[in-house]
């Protein structure tokens, strides 16, 4: 095939993102996202009580789970009442890289399973750190429906 014969690659929109971060001797670092400061571990070792960026890395994980829950939940007229995520990542040492990421998603709803499956779908194949992480090591997991809470509305709005 010679490259007349290829087609003109796909353009999509993209957006950037600036975070602004800095440390200090010893590893104590910060990172300034928006109107927000993460301090967080750049030492040489680990830390007891600061997340490093391995546990950051988990965390937007967790965090695209979560946002992506809310953001179908409007387009697709789900119902839930909340969402909480377990979240496990795996680093090898040599070569330093990622290899697995583990999660439960876990979903108050009274909503039908295919429903529930339709969810997770979407969630695996729009959100973006999930595609990121997903291009580079093994992601796996499961949505896992629990009763709502029987409050005083009877029921999810």
């Amino acid at each position: 095939m010679n490259c007349a014969d290829e087609s003109p690659p796909v353009k999509t929109a993209s957006r950037a993102y600036r975070v602004e971060a800095t440390s200090t001797k010893g590893g104590t670092a910060s990172v300034r996202a928006k109107q927000r400061t993460i301090e967080f571990d750049a030492s040489a070792g680990q830390s007891d009580t600061l997340p490093g960026p391995a546990d950051l890395l988990t965390a937007a994980f967790a965090a695209c789970a979560l946002k992506n829950v809310e953001r179908f939940a409007h387009l697709l007229a789900f119902r839930y009442e909340r969402a909480w995520i377990d979240v496990t990542s795996e680093r090898q040492d040599a070569p330093p890289r990622m290899i697995a990421v583990r999660y439960v998603l876990h979903v108050a709803t009274d909503e039908p399973a295919p429903r529930l499956e339709l969810l997770h779908l979407n969630i695996r194949r729009h959100g973006t750190i999930f595609n990121t992480l997903a291009a580079v090591c093994d992601v796996s997991g499961e949505l896992v429906a629990e009763p709502p809470e029987v409050g005083s509305r009877g029921g999810i709005d």
